[in-house]
């Protein structure tokens, strides 16, 4: 992000460290240059910091650090609710059942030998801002797998399926008649459902590869679900079955948790909606402030939704529209941007973004009534306003 002139992919790939031994190599006039412009840029100092993680082993994104359009895989947050699986790669199958005309069950290498597609998406925890120490669960990967429709069409769904169901490997006991002297508890999978309609969505991928690697153990190997555009409880990991079902899913991470709940004011009576977590909303972050003589330069980032513009305001002073310099194309990744700050003057200064939608959304400011009336930490994308010194140049 440090730089005068927009970086292509290819440099940011590179950067991010997964170029491959085909890519040809940068002229070192052009990588002198990049060297030059990261050195002439002086880091400024944000007055507030984000709070730490929740403990040293779990991996946020550090705002401050943030240059790589891809993530390296070991800044990756990862979040499971069960124990982590170990699954068997060589024996694994996936299994394609319930509401359908033919039954799969699809090996590793089947999958591998099917149509392979790269996709880049920026995946967000739900619960990103919810809480203050839970700042940074967010990172952008490039997936490489096979698109999940033809599997399905495959399969032969019939024509009253409603929804398809995703099971993990992931497994956990769960207390279903708490308020009784003999409590019921059952063992269930981690699941997550979407409608046959949304499931049709030819985005979706089958994913055995991230940033060019094997996918990690702790990222889902040997198959996760992609579903690009949503939140990352969507994203199924170490995947273990698909259920077509002719009747609603109701697991616990679909219709308990995971549910943003959201007083509103209906003909003078307060009433509750409350919503399961599910597509992205638009986000943005001022991630970093650098100096160069008197000429001060805004970075940060904006995922969600697709965009028409992000503006940034200082103090209180007009919206200006900010420069994308990485990741425009790029339909649900997230994109980088810029604004240019000459000469502030000596002192304290707020700084805040915002983005807007393509449809024309805009990212709410804390007191929007859609934010004031939430009551769970869900899908928390409010604008963020961080605050830094100046001083003389």
């Amino acid at each position: 992000m440090a730089g005068k002139s927009k970086l292509s992919r290819r440099d940011v790939l590179i950067k991010g460290g997964i170029a491959t031994a085909g890519m040809t190599l940068l002229p070192s006039h052009v990588l002198a240059q990049i060297a030059q412009l990261a050195r002439d840029e002086t880091p400024v100092n944000w007055i507030d910091e984000f709070g730490p993680p929740r403990s040293p082993d779990f991996v946020l994104l550090d705002w401050n650090g943030l240059e790589s359009w891809i993530t390296p895989v070991d800044q990756f947050f990862s979040a499971s609710h069960y124990p982590e699986p170990t699954v068997d790669g060589d024996t694994y199958s996936l299994e394609i059942s319930g509401a359908v005309r033919q039954k799969l069950n699809l090996s590793l290498d089947e999958i591998k030998s099917m149509p392979r597609r790269d996709l880049d998406f920026t995946l967000e925890c739900s619960g990103n801002r919810g809480v203050p120490v839970f700042r940074g669960g967010v990172f952008n990967a490039r997936w490489t797998g096979t698109p999940l429709a033809p599997i399905l069409e495959r399969a032969g769904m019939w024509d009253n399926g409603m929804e398809v169901v995703f099971f993990g490997h992931d497994e956990g006991e769960e207390v279903i008649t708490p308020r009784r002297s003999d409590p019921l508890t059952m063992k269930q999978n981690f699941a997550r459902s979407l409608t046959m309609a949304q499931a049709m969505d030819p985005d979706i991928l089958l994913c055995y590869e991230v940033n060019g690697q094997t996918l990690p153990q702790k990222h889902g190997y040997p198959l996760r679900l992609i579903v690009p555009g949503w939140y990352g409880i969507t994203q199924v990991k170490w995947l273990k079955r698909i259920e077509v079902r002719t009747t609603r899913y109701m697991g616990r991470f679909i219709s308990r948790d995971y549910v943003t709940i959201r007083e509103e004011t209906h003909n003078g009576e307060t009433v509750w909606r409350q919503e399961s977590v599910g597509k992205g909303r638009i986000n943005s972050v001022t991630a970093r402030v650098t100096r160069v003589g008197p000429l001060h330069r805004i970075y940060g980032a904006v995922w969600g939704e697709p965009l028409r513009e992000v503006q940034v305001r200082i103090d209180d002073g007009p919206w200006q529209t900010a420069e994308i310099i990485e990741g425009e194309d790029a339909e649900y990744a997230w994109k980088f941007w810029r604004l240019d700050w000459d000469r502030p003057s000596p002192g304290e200064h707020t700084i805040t973004s915002r983005g807007i939608t393509a449809a024309g959304t805009m990212q709410p400011a804390p007191d929007d009534p859609y934010l004031a009336g939430k009551k769970t930490y869900w899908e928390s994308n409010g604008q963020v306003t961080r605050t830094i010194r100046t001083f003389e140049s």
